[in-house]
Formats: structure tokens, C-alpha cells, sequence
């Protein structure tokens, strides 16, 4: 056997499972051997030799088994040098790289396959000068590179050696694919050259990166250049792993749970209890009884023949299965049995509500309608008017007297359009709209369905317009085919009675507005409110505190106290409160068996709620010359104002307190220059007006007010201080002025009306244009009071001031 100075023969013939490294007596040896001027060339196709580096090649092209054959039986000596393209089959001269390494054959083996594989280590660098021949293989002339300077005590070049070493270790630790021996390898290499040489060697990088580093001389260049080309790798393979890692744990999984739920569906078909065949069974059963439309049936079938292709454990087949459930709870065209019996409607009515006439009136109408022509489109009405006076409880009443379910959703501060069309079912988490919700939740296509709040929607927004959802809701030429994002089929809406309650027209959308029948329910009278806390509060409050009626009683002296003396309110919700809290302190002493007044009295009330919180405002018969009495709306209900008028000596300034809007206050200065322009006509000097000032004031001055209604008030006011006449005593008045002389019509007639009666007026002076709103009072609220309607400023001055002066004049001298 030919000593191939090294020892590898005999490591590779045995079979020995260590890497070959080159130790330092080695490699001096390698570094003192000569470079022979004429090699043959062996092309390396996929790979480059560095020195020192044992490899294995495969040899294929019939030039590059003659040679291995013949040297190996020779000098064993070659020279190796990579091709420049990898994809050339057979190479000439142009086609490989001016720098190789002389190699050294180890070991030539026959594989089984019939290939021939060398074994080689590398030697020394060389650079090719010329081509000697290509034929029958090549050889070259050669010249070796000089030799390295080696940097022992260097401490930045040791640093940088051990800095190649770490990270070559680290990639071999975190690469599952190289042996865990590399690491024991590489450890071992004391050489700083062998070190980069069998780094580079092994490098995941390109042939060209590979002969690059080949073709560099300087060591320590070479070495910068391998530490960059590791870092690289370092980066790639930590990516890599953190990909696999995150890959393996989500098929991790997934592999569990398609396990499990392969495991728990062989279970429960064992038992006979499989859940996904159990749902599509109910499903079907249940479509059997439905009466939907043959549009509605055919989506029904089709979406129910795609849940049985799906997956259970999959996500889609939980939102295919609640749209299906969805289809199956909607009550399509199923609806209650009304009920035509008026009387009975009449006295349900009754019962629950005292006063609203005009809502139940339109309610009986309804029913007569539908009762003679049998089929009908359900009226949409919005009951508009000042909280607590039992818009929202009149709907559950409707639904009891009709005989309809009864369903309500609460609108205020609704800012999406998918709470009223509902959500995509594509959608995680998708739903109906709030309408198909209630409508399912009612079990019937025709209940009395109450939109409370229909004024606090937000409007136009980054969400859509509920409002404009809203619109094809209750508008009865288009509800009867409403569309829901999530159904994504036609309902018909319009058998549904809907009933929507407001407290403020002008914020509801005006095309919203238009679709509804709007009734104003006004605030309760004092002779109401005692009717109602006697029929339903006081029952209704004892029977929620377990008191029996015989144990605590109230009379009417007691309710009109409470009413007028601890409530400010045009509905009866505080009174309720009030009337709850006097039955809860009598209930200690009836559940401690102690004495108590069963009949509550006033002492009680003020024991119980104190003192008097509000004063009712009475008419004083006494005005002095100035002082008028006026008549006001307030959300709570109506009013009493006084305006008060004084003169003094001035350069006739007109001024205005009482914390006045823009309107009241523009009133006042209409009144003053109509004045002006007439003082002939009403017996006042025109001297007045310049040298005295007037000051007008309305009390209260904490209380914002405003409107056009005080107008006639304020003009009596001024006429009668500039006239020294008085006020006829009980009169009231309220009216809008202009510059022409006219009076024109204001609201809020009928709790103005009470207000003047609560209060003692007997005489009030309204707009002609007002009459028809007294007509609509009933005759006992208005028994006692004398009405005069006035088309003219004027008279109104002729009817309120008395013919003489006063019995003490102001000395009004010019």
C-alpha cells in the first residue's frame, strides 16, 4: 500500500467513524512539500477542495476516470479545480477557474451502482499559468500561492478565529441535520488555517462563494469573510426554526383535534349518538311543520344539503348551523288569532290607562277595520310626549287588549345599522337585526311591537344611518318584503303594529317622521294624575310591598298634597316614587307590629318626605299698575309667570331681566314700539317715551325662559304701567305679537289652560286661532274659566286694563 504520508488510508480502510483533521506536525508537512510545476487537472463540478479537507467525490466523465485510475496507481498526486458553470457537462479550458488545490487521493472504491468514488484531501493552493493539454485529460502548468503569515499572537486575529469556532458551533447545534460529531470536530481543529479551510468547505453556500473564498490570499480577509457568510447562516437557520416551530405547533393542533374529534365521532357512533347527523335530523323535522314561503324552503334546502358536507370540528359549520336554526325560529307566516271583541278591547284599555283618549280611540278603530274587511296593514303610530306619562306601557296594554304577543326594543343611543339590519353571516359572531331578533323571540309575524325611544338615535355616522334602516321598517308600502343583511331573504313586516314613543319630534329623521301617524299625548292634569294614582299607582305599589288595601289607605287631600307639593312633572313616574316611599316606611311598622296611622295624613306625608318642595304658584287679585299675569309650557307641564313693569325718569331706555331668551326678548321690544307707534290710540303721552326709562322683568331669574307666547303678556305689562290702569283681577293671558298689530296662535293650549285653573284664574285671553284646542278639552277641566279670543293687540289692551286708574298713581310728569 502506497503511505499517503497522513495516515487516511488506513483510517478509511477501517472504517473509522472520526473525521480526519489535521494535526500541527501534519500540517507543517503539508506546508513543506513542493508544488509540482505540471499537474493534471481534475474539473470538480459541484464542490471546491480547500486544503487539508477530505472529501469524497463521485467521478462520472470518462477524462476524469482515466486520470483518478492512472495517478492512484502513481504519485496519488492531482490537481483539483471547480468548474465556473455546473451545469456543463464536459468543460474545456475556458470553463474552469484559474485557482485549485492540489489533492491528494486517498482511497478509490467500485459503488455497487457502477460508479467509481474517490476519496481526496487537499493539499496546497495553486494558480494555473497554461494548459499544457485537454487530452486525454488535462494538464496544466501550476504555481503555487505564497505561504500563509500566520498571526499566533495576534490578539484581534485569535479573537476572529474564535469567533469563526462559535458560531460554527452554534449553526451545528441548532442544524437537525448535521451529526452532533462536527461539533467534537471542529473543537478539535487547533490550526487557525485548517479551522477556516474546513469551515468554508463545509459552508451551505454556492460553489462561486466557495471558490471566492478559495481565491483569497489573506488569511485574515479570508476569515472576516467566513465569520460574515456564518452569521448569515446563524440568521437563516434561526428563522427557519422559529417557522418550523410556529408550523409544527399549529399541526400539532390541528393533528389533536382532528384525533379527538375522529375519536369522540367513532364513540358516538358506537352509542348511536352522532351529534352532526342528530342536528341535520332536528333541522329536518323541524322544516316539516314550517309554513314558509316555497322560496324560503328551497334556500332552507340548499344551505341544510352544505352543512352535511362540512365538517363539524370545522368553524363554518357552527355559523352554517345558527343560520339554519335562525331560519327554522322565524315565525314565518305564522301569526295570532286577534281578538274583535270591542268592548272588551275598550275596557282593557281602561283599565291599564286612565286619560289617552286619542290613542285608544285609534286603536278601537283599528280593530273595527279589521274586523269588517279581515286583513288589513297594521297601523304605525308614535306616541309623542313628555316621559312618565305611559307612552311605552300603553304598547304592552295594545298587545293585551288585541290579543297580540308583545315585544319591545329600546333605541335610545342606537348608532349602528346592523343592530336594525342585522350583521353578514359571513361573519364570526353574525346575528340578525334587533326587528327579526324580537320578531323570532315573539314566536308570531303579527305582535304589537313597541320602538321606545325612537327620537335617541344617533343619526348618520362612520356605522351607517339607523335612522334610514329604519325607514323601510316602519314604512307600509315597502315592510311587507324587509331585508336582514343576515337572512339574506325577504320578511314580511307588515302585519306587525308598530308602535314607536318619542319625547322630541325634531330630532327624528323628517322622512322617518312622515312614514308615522304621530298622536301627542299631553301631560296629565292634577284631576288625572289623582284618578291615576287612585286606580293603578296606589293598588299597584301596595300590591308590590305586600301590603293588603285595608291596611294603609289614602284619600284625594293626601294625593293632591303629594302631586302638587313634592312632584313637578307631567306624568306620574315620581308621584309613583313618592307614593312607594310612603308605603315602604309604613311597612316597618306593619311587619313590627307597631302602631301606625292606617289612613296617612299630612303629618305623615311631611314626616316622611319632608317639607314642601315646590309652592303652587297663585294669582294675586292685588296687581299694582305693571304687573301681569301670563301663562307658560314647561316639559313638566304648564305655568303661571308674572311680568313685572316699572317706570322711572331716564332718557326713555327700555330694559329687559330674567334670564330671557332671544325670543322673549324680542317680543318685549315688539310690544314697546307698538306702543310707541299707538300711544294716541291707547290715551299715552308720546312725551313718556323719551324722558322715562321702563324696565321689564320676569321673576325666577334662575329659570331660562324663552318663546314667542308672553308676547301679549309683555304688552299689557308696558300698557298698563304707562297707563297707571290695573290688570282686571284672575286674568291670564298668552298669545305671539307682531309689528302689525296681530295675535297669533301658540301651543301647548291645554297645560296652559290647567296651569290658570290650578291657580285660581278665572278669565283667560287666547288667539282666536286657539279656539280649537280648548273644543278638544273635556268641559270639566275647563268648568269655571270665561275664554276671549283676540285677533288684535288691541284688544287685548281693551279687555285686560280696567277703565279707571289706580287709587295712587305714579306722578308721571314730562
Amino acid at each position: 500500500m502506497t503511505n499517503d504520508g497522513f495516515g487516511f488510508t488506513d483510517l478509511i480502510e477501517n472504517e473509522t467513524e472520526f473525521i480526519p483533521l489535521l494535526s500541527a506536525e501534519d500540517e507543517e508537512q503539508m506546508n513543506a512539500e513542493e508544488v509540482p510545476e505540471i499537474l493534471p487537472i481534475l474539473p470538480l463540478r459541484n464542490t471546491v477542495l480547500f486544503p487539508g479537507v477530505v472529501i469524497p467525490i463521485t467521478v462520472g466523465r470518462d477524462k476524469s476516470i482515466k486520470l483518478i485510475k492512472e495517478y492512484y496507481k502513481g504519485s496519488r498526486i492531482i490537481g483539483a479545480v471547480s468548474q465556473k458553470d455546473i451545469e456543463i457537462e464536459d468543460p474545456g479550458i475556458q470553463d474552469l477557474n484559474d485557482v485549485g488545490t492540489i489533492a491528494y487521493i486517498i482511497k478509490l472504491l467500485q459503488m455497487p451502482d457502477g460508479s467509481t468514488t474517490a476519496i481526496i484531501q487537499g493539499k496546497k493552493r495553486f494558480r494555473i499559468t497554461e494548459f499544457l493539454q485537454d487530452d486525454p485529460y488535462f494538464v496544466a502548468k501550476v504555481e503555487q500561492f505564497e505561504s500563509y503569515r500566520l498571526l499566533t499572537k495576534d490578539k484581534k486575529f485569535n479573537a476572529l478565529i474564535s469567533s469563526v469556532k462559535d458560531l460554527a458551533i452554534q449553526i451545528i447545534n441548532l442544524s437537525p441535520n448535521l451529526p452532533s460529531d462536527s461539533v467534537f470536530a471542529v473543537r478539535n481543529i487547533e490550526s487557525p488555517v485548517f479551522l477556516v479551510n474546513f469551515i468554508s468547505s463545509n459552508l451551505n453556500i454556492s460553489v462561486d462563494e466557495k471558490q471566492n473564498l478559495l481565491s483569497i490570499d489573506d488569511l485574515v480577509e479570508r476569515a472576516r469573510t467566513v465569520l460574515g457568510l456564518l452569521t448569515r447562516e446563524l440568521q437563516m437557520i434561526e428563522l427557519k426554526n422559529q417557522i418550523q416551530k410556529k408550523v409544527k405547533i399549529d399541526l400539532d393542533k390541528q393533528q389533536r383535534d382532528y384525533l379527538l374529534n375522529q375519536q369522540l365521532k367513532t364513540i358516538q357512533e358506537e352509542l348511536g349518538d352522532n351529534t352532526h347527523t342528530q342536528d341535520i335530523a332536528e333541522l329536518r323535522n323541524k322544516a316539516k311543520t314550517k309554513k314558509w314561503p316555497a322560496n324560503v324552503d328551497e334556500v332552507f334546502e340548499k344551505e341544510l344539503v352544505k352543512l352535511q358536507r362540512m365538517n363539524p370540528a370545522a368553524m363554518e359549520y357552527s355559523m352554517q348551523l345558527n343560520y339554519l336554526e335562525v331560519l327554522i325560529d322565524l315565525p314565518w307566516n305564522e301569526f295570532t288569532k286577534d281578538n274583535f271583541d270591542l268592548k272588551h278591547a275598550r275596557k282593557v284599555l281602561d283599565q291599564d290607562h286612565f286619560g289617552l283618549e286619542t290613542v285608544k280611540e285609534r286603536i278601537l278603530e283599528y280593530l273595527a277595520v279589521l274586523k269588517l274587511k279581515g286583513d288589513m296593514k297594521s297601523p304605525i303610530l308614535c306616541l309623542f310626549g313628555p316621559p312618565g306619562v305611559g307612552k311605552t306601557s300603553l304598547g304592552k296594554s295594545v298587545a293585551r287588549a288585541v290579543g297580540r304577543q308583545y315585544i319591545r326594543i329600546s333605541l335610545g343611543g342606537l348608532r349602528d345599522e346592523a343592530e336594525i339590519r342585522g350583521h353578514r353571516k359571513t361573519y364570526i359572531g353574525a346575528m340578525p337585526g334587533r326587528v327579526l331578533q324580537s320578531i323570532k323571540r315573539a314566536k308570531a309575524s303579527n305582535p304589537v311591537f313597541v320602538l321606545d325611544e325612537i327620537d335617541k338615535v344617533i343619526g348618520a355616522n362612520v356605522n351607517g344611518d339607523p335612522s334610514a334602516a329604519l325607514l323601510e321598517v316602519l314604512d307600509p308600502e315597502q315592510n311587507n318584503s324587509f331585508y336582514d343583511n343576515f337572512v339574506e331573504l325577504e320578511y314580511d313586516l307588515s302585519k306587525v303594529m308598530f308602535i314607536a314613543t318619542a319625547n322630541n319630534l325634531s330630532t327624528i329623521h323628517p322622512a322617518l317622521r312622515d312614514r308615522m301617524e304621530i298622536i301627542e299625548i299631553n301631560g296629565y292634569l292634577l284631576e288625572e294624575k289623582l284618578e291615576i294614582a287612585k286606580r293603578h299607582l296606589l293598588p299597584k305599589q301596595l300590591s308590590e310591598h305586600g301590603i293588603k288595601p285595608d291596611q294603609l289607605k289614602f284619600n284625594k287631600k293626601i294625593f293632591e298634597i303629594i302631586v302638587d307639593g313634592y312632584t313637578r312633572e307631567s306624568g306620574v313616574r315620581d308621584l309613583e316614587k313618592k307614593i312607594a316611599k310612603i308605603i315602604r316606611h309604613q311597612a316597618r311598622f306593619i311587619a313590627g307590629d307597631e302602631p301606625y296611622n292606617i289612613d296617612v295624613n299630612q303629618e305623615d306625608i311631611r314626616k316622611i318626605l319632608g317639607p314642601v318642595k315646590y309652592q303652587k304658584e297663585q294669582d294675586d287679585q292685588t296687581h299694582a299698575p305693571g304687573v301681569v299675569t301670563g301663562l307658560a309650557w314647561t316639559p313638566v307641564g304648564g305655568e303661571i309667570l308674572f311680568v313685572e313693569t316699572s317706570l322711572s325718569r331716564g332718557k326713555g331706555n327700555l330694559t329687559i331681566t330674567g334670564n330671557l331668551g332671544d325670543v322673549m326678548k324680542e317680543s318685549s321690544t315688539l310690544a314697546f314700539e307698538y306702543l310707541k307707534a299707538h300711544s294716541t290710540e291707547f290715551g299715552i303721552n308720546t312725551q313718556i317715551f323719551e324722558k322715562w326709562n321702563v324696565h321689564m322683568h320676569v321673576p325666577e331669574g334662575a329659570t331660562p325662559k324663552d318663546g314667542p307666547s308672553a308676547g301679549i303678556t309683555m304688552l299689557t305689562a308696558l300698557a298698563s304701567a304707562y297707563t297707571q290702569r290695573n290688570v282686571k283681577p284672575r286674568l291670564a293671558m298668552t298669545g305671539e305679537i307682531t309689528l302689525r298689530g296681530k295675535v297669533l296662535a301658540v301651543g301647548g293650549i291645554k297645560e296652559k289652560i290647567l296651569a290658570a285653573r290650578r291657580s285660581g284664574i278665572k278669565e283667560i285671553i287666547l288667539p282666536a286661532d286657539n279656539r280649537k284646542d280648548i273644543e278638544e278639552i273635556k268641559p270639566s277641566y275647563i268648568k269655571g274659566l270665561k275664554f276671549h279670543y283676540v285677533e288684535l293687540m288691541s284688544e287685548v289692551i281693551h279687555i285686560a286694563l280696567s277703565d279707571k286708574k289706580v287709587s295712587n298713581p305714579l306722578q308721571i310728569t314730562y
